[in-house]
Formats: C-alpha cells, sequence, structure tokens
C-alpha cells in the first residue's frame, strides 16, 4: 500500500506519551476536499508516534489511512514534518502553543509584533536580538533562548533521522539514546546505531550508511561487517569462526569482491583488540591448528571458563573429610529407605560421583531416573548439614526444579544478582556463593557467557553438578558447554540409561528415546493414547489440520485448554506449516473475536487475549526469555499492553512490545526448558534443513501427556536417521583439553 501524504494544522493535542512519542492529533487538513473521516469540526485524527507538536504547528504527515475498531477512521502517520508557520498571525499562535516553555499569548504578541514574520528567522539565526524587544526581562530572555535551542535541536534531529528513512518510532528510540549528539554520531558512525538500539540490526544501519555515502569498501563498513558476520554466527552457536570462514561470509553480506581489503581490515581490528585471534587444535594431534577469530566478548568467555573449571576441579574439597568417614552402601540404603525410592547401582553411583567429585555431570533421557537421583544428592546433603544452589537457565525450568525437588530454585541470573545498573553480575571472584555446591539443572541450554558468569561466582573449593540431558538441542547462545565439558574427561560423568518412567499405554517416553537410538517412534492412532500422527503432505492442509486439532480435537477429547495447555512447536519459521504462519492463523482461529480490543504494531497485530513470549532477558521488569504469558489489555492513551506472566500484571509501552512475540506456536529451540501438557508438531520434508534427531527429540521431549505430529511418514524418516549435529565452533573442548 503507498503512503499517502496529509498536511494541515495541529488543533488539539488529545494525548502524548513523553516515553515512546504515540501521540493522538485533532488536525485540520489544509485541503479544501472534505476528508473521509472529518468530524463535524472540521478535523481528522492523526496517530502515531512523533516529535512533540503544539496546537497551531502547520505540520505534513506521511502515513496511510485506517479503520480503528474503537475511534473509527484515523490517519495513521509513518514520518511527520512540523512546517514553521509564515503569517505572524500563525506565528503568533505557534509561539503561543507551549512548544517553548516561558512563551505565553502575551509574549508571542510582544516578539511578533517587534519582529513581525521574520521572528522564526531570528530565533533560529540571531537569539540574542529578542533583547531589543521592549518589555522582556533579561531572564525570560535568557530562558527562552535556551528552551527555543532544545525544541529545534529536537525537531532538527527527528527529521534528519526521517531523511534517512527512519520511522518516527525509531527516530525517538535513537534521540533517547544519544541526545544532542544523534547526528553526530550517526554521521562519523552510522553502524554504531546496530550495537546501540534494539531493532535496528547491520542491514537497517547498512542501508543508513549507504543513504549518506558510506563507500562499498570504506572502512568503517568492511569493520562493522566483520563485527555483524561473528554476530550472525554466534547467534547460531560458534563461539569463533576459522579465519577463511569470516572472510567469505563477511565478502558475502557486503557483497564486495575485495578479499584483500577485507584482509587488511581484519588485521587492523586484531591489532587494536577489537577482534581476538588465536590459534587452536583443529582435531586430533595430527591436524593443523585452526586459526580462530572472536569477538572479545566469547574470547574472554571461553578463556576464563575454561581456567576456572580447571581451577575448581583441581581444588582440594573441603567436604573430603565428610565423606571419608561415610559407608556409602549403608549410608544410600538408608537415604533411599526414608525417601521410599529405589536406586540402581548406576544412580547410586552418580549420587556418590556429585558428593564427592569436585566437577560432575548426570545426564539421561526422560524416564531415567535423573530426578530422583538428584533428589538424593539433595538429600544427603541435607543430612550432612551441608549447604547448595539449585538453579536453571531459564525461570521456567527453576520452577520444575523447585517443584521436582521440594527446594527452593532461582534462575541463574538471580543467583548471581544480575543488576541492571550495574550491566553485570554482582557475585564474582571478589563477592563469591557461598555453598558447598552448585547444581545447575537443564545445562544443555548453558551458553558460553553465562558459564563463565556462574564459574566466577563459585569458589574453587565449592562442587560443581550439572544435570541434563545432552541429546537435545543445544544451547540457543553461542558455545556447546554441556558436551564440551562431558567429553573433556574433566567432570565425573555418569549417564543414566534405564526407563524407569513409562507405563504400557504411555508412548512419550519411549518413543523419545526410540528416536534419540535412531528409531522410527511407534504409531498406533486406535490405541495409544498419548502418540499421535496425522498423516498429510500438503504444507496447506497440514496448517489447517493443525488449527483443527488445536482448536476441536484435542480440548473435545482430552479436556485441554486449547491455548493454556496445547502448545504448537514448528522445526522452522517460514512456509504455511512454520512459526510464523501458524501463528496467525492459530490467533485468528483462538482469539479472533473482532469486539476484543487490538493494536498493530509494524507487522504484528497484538489482540487482548493473546499468548505471547517475551524473546530478550529484561531485567527492570524480571521477566526473561522464553516466559510465557497473555495479554491481559491494550491501553491505547497510556501507549502500551499488559501482559499476565506468572499471575504478575508487566506493563510494556508500544516501543518494548518488540521485546514480545506470538506463541500459540513456537520454535523447537524455543521450547527448550518447558514442559506442556500437549504439544503439536509439523513435521514436513519441506523442513528438511531442520530435520535433525535431536530437534525431534527435544520436541517430543517437552510434553507431559500428549505428542501429534501432522506431516508425512518420510519427512518422520529423514529427521530419526539424520543424526549430523549442526557443526558448531566453540574452542571449550580443545582448551580443557590443552592450554588455555
Amino acid at each position: 500500500m503507498e503512503l499517502e501524504t496529509l498536511n494541515g494544522t495541529v488543533e488539539r493535542v488529545t494525548y502524548f506519551n513523553p516515553e515512546n512519542g504515540y501521540s493522538v492529533l485533532k488536525v485540520h487538513p489544509d485541503s479544501k476536499k472534505r476528508l473521509m473521516g472529518t468530524d463535524k469540526e472540521g478535523l481528522v485524527a492523526v496517530v502515531g508516534v512523533m516529535p512533540e507538536l503544539a496546537v497551531g504547528e502547520n505540520v505534513r504527515f506521511t502515513g496511510k489511512w485506517i479503520n480503528d475498531a474503537r475511534y473509527g477512521r484515523q490517519f495513521k502517520a509513518e514520518t511527520v514534518v512540523p512546517i514553521k508557520p509564515t503569517s505572524e498571525r500563525g506565528i503568533t499562535r505557534y509561539l503561543a502553543s507551549g512548544i517553548v516553555k516561558g512563551i505565553g499569548p502575551k509574549t508571542a504578541e510582544k516578539i511578533v509584533d517587534y519582529f513581525g514574520v521574520k521572528t522564526l528567522d531570528v530565533l533560529d539565526r540571531q537569539p540574542e536580538r529578542l533583547n531589543e524587544v521592549p518589555g522582556l526581562k533579561k531572564e525570560l530572555i535568557r530562558g527562552l533562548i535556551a528552551a527555543w535551542k532544545e525544541a529545534q535541536y529536537t525537531r532538527s534531529t527527528i527529521i534528519f533521522l526521517q531523511g534517512l528513512g527512519i520511522s518516527a518510532r525509531t527516530s525517538n528510540k535513537i534521540y533517547q539514546e544519544y541526545g544532542e549528539e544523534t547526528i553526530k554520531t550517526i554521521q562519523e558512525d552510522p553502524y554504531q546505531l546496530a550495537q546501540d538500539i534494539f531493532g535496528i540490526g547491520f542491514i537497517k544501519a547498512d542501508t543508513i550508511a549507504r543513504g549518506l555515502g558510506v563507500e562499498p569498501d570504506a572502512i568503517g563498513r568492511v569493520r562493522a561487517g566483520l563485527h555483524y558476520a561473528l554476530t550472525t554466527l554466534a547467534q547460531d552457536g560458534h563461539t569463533f569462526a576459522p579465519r577463511q570462514v569470516l572472510m567469505d561470509t563477511t565478502s558475502k553480506l557486503l557483497q564486495i569482491d575485495n578479499p584483500t581489503r577485507v584482509a587488511a581490515v581484519l588485521k587492523m581490528q586484531i591489532e587494536t583488540s577489537e577482534l581476538r585471534d588465536e590459534a587452536l587444535p583443529s582435531g586430533d594431534d595430527n591436524s593443523p591448528l585452526l586459526e580462530a577469530i572472536y569477538l572479545p566478548m566469547y574470547y574472554a568467555a571461553e578463556r576464563g571458563a575454561t581456567l576456572r573449571l580447571k581451577a575448581i576441579a583441581a581444588a582440594p574439597s573441603p567436604l573430603k573429610k565428610v565423606w571419608d568417614k561415610v559407608q556409602w552402601d549403608d549410608f544410600l540404603g538408608m537415604l533411599a529407605k526414608d525417601y521410599e525410592v529405589t536406586l540402581t547401582a548406576q544412580q547410586r553411583g552418580a549420587v556418590q560421583a556429585a558428593l564427592t567429585s569436585k566437577v560432575s555431570v548426570l545426564t539421561g533421557g526422560p524416564g531415567t531416573g535423573k530426578t530422583t537421583t538428584l533428589h538424593m544428592v539433595i538429600q544427603a546433603l541435607n543430612n550432612k548439614q551441608l549447604t547448595f544452589h539449585l538453579a536453571s537457565p531459564t525461570g521456567r525450568a527453576a520452577k520444575r526444579l523447585s517443584e521436582a525437588t521440594g527446594e527452593p530454585a532461582s534462575t541463574i541470573h538471580r543467583l548471581l544478582e544480575y543488576s541492571p545498573g550495574l550491566g553485570g553480575f554482582a557475585r564474582d571472584e571478589e563477592y563469591p556463593l557461598k555453598a558447598d555446591m552448585v547444581i545447575v539443572d537443564e545445562s544443555s541450554m548453558i551458553d558460553i557467557v553465562l558459564f563463565y558468569s556462574l564459574l566466577r561466582a563459585l569458589p574453587p573449593g565449592t562442587h560443581l553438578m550439572l544435570v541434563g540431558d545432552v541429546d537435545q538441542l543445544p544451547s540457543v547462545g553461542a558455545g556447546n558447554v554441556l558436551r564440551d565439558v562431558i567429553d573433556s574427561g574433566m567432570a565425573q560423568v555418569t549417564r543414566l540409561d534405564t526407563i524407569f518412567r513409562q507405563s504400557e499405554d504411555s508412548h512419550i517416553i519411549v518413543n523419545a528415546h526410540r528416536v534419540n537410538h535412531g528409531q522410527v517412534p511407534i504409531f498406533d492412532n486406535n490405541r495409544s493414547k498419548d502418540f499421535f500422527i496425522f498423516r498429510e503432505n500438503d504444507p496447506q492442509a497440514v496448517a489447517e489440520l493443525i488449527v483443527d486439532i488445536v482448536q476441536n480435537r484435542l480440548p473435545a477429547r482430552f479436556d485441554l485448554h486449547p491455548i493454556d495447555d496445547i502448545q504448537v512447536i514448528a522445526p522452522m519459521y517460514r512456509g504455511p506449516a512454520g512459526v510464523n504462519n501458524l501463528n496467525e492463523i492459530l490467533q485468528g482461529a483462538l482469539n479472533g473475536d473482532p469486539r476484543l480490543d487490538e493494536k498493530k504494531l509494524g507487522s504484528r497485530l497484538f489482540r487482548a487475549g493473546d499468548k505471547v513470549m517475551q524473546t530478550k532477558n529484561n531485567y527492570d521488569k524480571e521477566v526473561f526469555n522464553g516466559d510465557i504469558g497473555r495479554i491481559r489489555g491494550i491501553d491505547h492513551e497510556a501507549g502500551g499492553i499488559e501482559v499476565s506472566i506468572d499471575g504478575r500484571i508487566i506493563p510494556y509501552d508500544w516501543q518494548e512490545c518488540e521485546e514480545l512475540m506470538h506463541a500459540y506456536c513456537i520454535s523447537t529451540h524455543r521450547s527448550q526448558g518447558s514442559e506442556y501438557p500437549a504439544v503439536v508438531m509439523p513435521i514436513m520434508t519441506q523442513h528438511y534443513m531442520m530435520l535433525q534427531r535431536n530437534l525431534l527429540y527435544t520436541a517430543i521431549t517437552r510434553a507431559k501427556k500428549m505428542v501429534v505430529l501432522v506431516g508425512n511418514p518420510q519427512a518422520l524418516h529423514m529427521a530419526v536417521s539424520n543424526n549430523k549435529v549442526a557443526q558448531r565452533y566453540s574452542g571449550l573442548l580443545a582448551r580443557l583439553k590443552n592450554a588455555p
């Protein structure tokens, strides 16, 4: 849809939110033709994010007409350009509108009476001439000059940004970040926007830079391209990039065929330590060394985690004197009897290993007794009056851990006392945790940066126990921590493989283990009570069938709530059976009542009652990546929404809504650390790029009561057969085996 232009004069400011710039105006159009949506006074409603405007201002709005369910026809502005009035009456009204504090109607009249139509030009170019106006006090003049300069600078900056193709909403965010340094900052280094402004990535910053005349192979552009390439690789799980991979990725990204230029800028970045390089073993002892290029954050985290973990493993255990006197068979037998559980020899060994080894790992699939084993470790610590902390990477996982053990558990961030004001964790080497043991569940989700932060807060004498399923997908963040620790040989590792938690009429756990061992799940839709497949080859038909299953079939047959109890998990974002499309059609089916309040932000439509997920950690609000909630209400006047998450009401303004995504359907990675009563998953050959055994295994193990796969058996065979876990460039394993 092409954007339209509306010129007019601001007659009323119905609403203005100083935090995000969202405004509701009544505007008198310049057009002599009566516009649709004009009220009885001849005014139209204009809404959008914009600089603060005042009554009497002439403005050019660019945007489109919309029909609001509550307020009717409105003009939604994308860009806003104030136009200075030219008549004495217009200038007087403009100055008296409140645009500059200290200028009321009488003062405005005095100034305009003296300077006439040249008033605004005088204020811009020779504001000291206000001293010529009879009756103006010196103190007032000084205040007026400062206020006029600030107001005009703000406006000129917003107009400058909009001229670069930046929306009014984002322009306000940029100005709030840089203030009076905005124009200078962007002209000197437009790529700084990608680092500082949430919602502006490298691609948008690059477009702005090219608009400012930055050459394709300019040093600043190549520098930003190298950093963006490494950041993109980190988002795919890599802590570093081999030199040639980085060179090729950057050249392709920037669309420049000049490897010499890229190599020269890379050399400069390494010399200034803006990027770090190191030669790492690429395989066995006879393999050539690999030149690894790091962003400094991951370089420091990987080296630091190596040093800290080695120090913990090598330090003597203060608990040795406690356990030297214990007869393990008798002690563990007594604990098992007291808590009415039966422990296998493997589980007994795991408990003993955790209590006596400085670093231990407990891994295994669903139903193999990890929780029981962990519970016995905790009871042994309690029995000897030893102290411990329980933690998980996410709030959902921490809640499950606490429920399973009956002990307090927190996120790792809470354990380490993250402080937004500090921009980091309070707990570190200088202010360490005090505990005999720290136990971390769902450890497969820990990335290298969080792992390093945790290790920094552990005194060398503290025991560390990592619990998790190494066969699940690795962390969303960079690194492959749990697998690298297991393979390093530094930890006492127990892999539980005996399945306890299963019954004759349940297929979820047994099928999860079949998938993990490369076997196709057992299906019997007529007899199974918790594991089904619906065969369909057409992607559009798959999407429609998923809606029917979620909206009708599962609620009717199993009394499951379609939003609260059923989670759709998809391998990919694109396509008819991808996350994006499934979210849209599920929203329409499950929460599509046109009478519900709603707000469109960009391409996304948020509606009261929607199921949404937080996509980044927000420590100010105490909500974290992966938290799921429901939109409780939308406040158009205040410019935001309220989301209910775990019983708390969290306010979001329009800008903060960028942190939310619809969660009727989520990706498999985003499901990690959670459990849902029922999981519904499309599995299509069109998803071949993501059809991996550990992805299917992770999705299945998220379900507590029900799994429904929708698609074709061929895709299922493809996933089960593909055990080639995507390689992650990580130096942790090599460092743990060798020098850091």
